[in-house]
Order: structure tokens, then sequence, then C-alpha cells
């Protein structure tokens, strides 16, 4: 059932949320390299935990569900019947709460096994915010897909290391004349001073 954005599998007015799972997953590329975050608190907003994982060359959204299936399992696994999960994915979010179908062959499974697991719950809530609202779990898949490319993240205040890498562009195309980019590397191209 539905309540204001709200899932209950057995609704209770006096329940109180216990935890709140804050989830992102992202991926570099699309598919590309992917990890999903999960920062956990207590009702009083203390961190009860934080899960970063790599899941290997996926889509956006196949991380996204990833994230929230590894919620799930934390509440699950730690005896929490209450959770309130929050998410930057609209379409999860909207998914979950039925109001998308899940057309995604890839997706359909995580989806299967998420409902499967807030059936098991006492209580399940699920609610999207902007991206900015959820800074800690966005930080924390980055995190993983840095571990999972082999790039480790600057130092907190760094600014991030710069490579040079000589090349030219033929029909907007960039071609390098030697080495190539990993995924998900932002560059910048300037053109050569003469």
């Amino acid at each position: 059932m539905s309540r204001s954005g709200e899932l209950w599998p057995e609704a209770s007015a006096s329940a109180e949320v216990v935890i709140t799972a804050y989830t992102d997953g992202g991926s570099r590329g699309n598919p590309g390299p992917a990890g999903f975050g999960v920062h956990i608190e207590d009702a009083q907003g203390k961190t009860l935990a934080q899960l970063s994982e790599y899941v290997g060359r996926k889509t956006n959204n196949f991380a996204e569900y990833s994230g929230l299936l590894g919620a799930l399992n934390f509440a699950l696994e730690q005896g929490y019947g209450r959770l309130k999960v929050v998410s930057d994915s609209e379409l999860m979010v909207k998914q979950i709460k039925g109001q998308y179908r899940v057309q995604s062959p890839e997706l359909r499974p995580l989806y299967e096994e998420a409902k499967r697991r807030i059936a098991r719950l006492e209580r399940f809530e699920i609610h999207h915010v902007l991206r900015e609202k959820n800074r800690h779990a966005d930080r924390l898949a980055n995190e993983a897909m840095d571990r999972g490319t082999g790039r480790t993240p600057p130092a907190s205040g760094s600014a991030p290391s710069a490579r040079e890498f000589k090349g030219f562009v033929k029909g907007g195309v960039v071609h390098f004349l030697e080495g190539e980019l990993p995924d998900g590397v932002f560059v910048r191209i300037t053109p050569e001073r003469k």
C-alpha cells in the first residue's frame, strides 16, 4: 500500500523508523565502471554503517538497485525491522513504489529481490531527493568506482592531479598519439600554442 510516498507491508500508525539509509549508485560511461554507496544512520542521526562496493561494468540503474539491496541486506542482517531509504534515483524510487514498470531485463531480478527483502521488514519507506541532499552516499559510490578502476581519490581539499596527453581532433573526435584514457576520466582540451 502507498501512503504519502511510503510502502507499508504491515502498517502501524505508531511505528517509528529506526534507521535511515541514504543510497546512491553510479556508472562512469553507463555502462561502465559502476559502484554504490550507502550511508546508514539511526533515528538520532548517528552513523551506523557506510557501505561502498564496486559492482563491475554495469549501468547506473544497476548500481542504484545494488545500493538499495545493500541497505536492505544491512537492515535484515542487523535485525532492524524498520527502514527508511533516501535515494536520488527517481526511476528506482518510482519503480519500487509501483508508479513505474520495470521493463529492463537487467533490472527485473534486482527489483524482484528488493521486493522480497522489503516484504520481510515490519515497515519500509522510500523517498526521492535531489543529489545535493545525498552527498554521503554519492561520495561512497564514487570511492567504490575509484577503487574498481584503480584510481585513488585525491586527499581532502587537494586538487586532482592533471596529466598531459598529446593528440589531435578530427571530425569532432579526439585522437591520442600515444596511450589511452581509462573510463570515467574527464578531460579538458586546450589548443597547442604555436
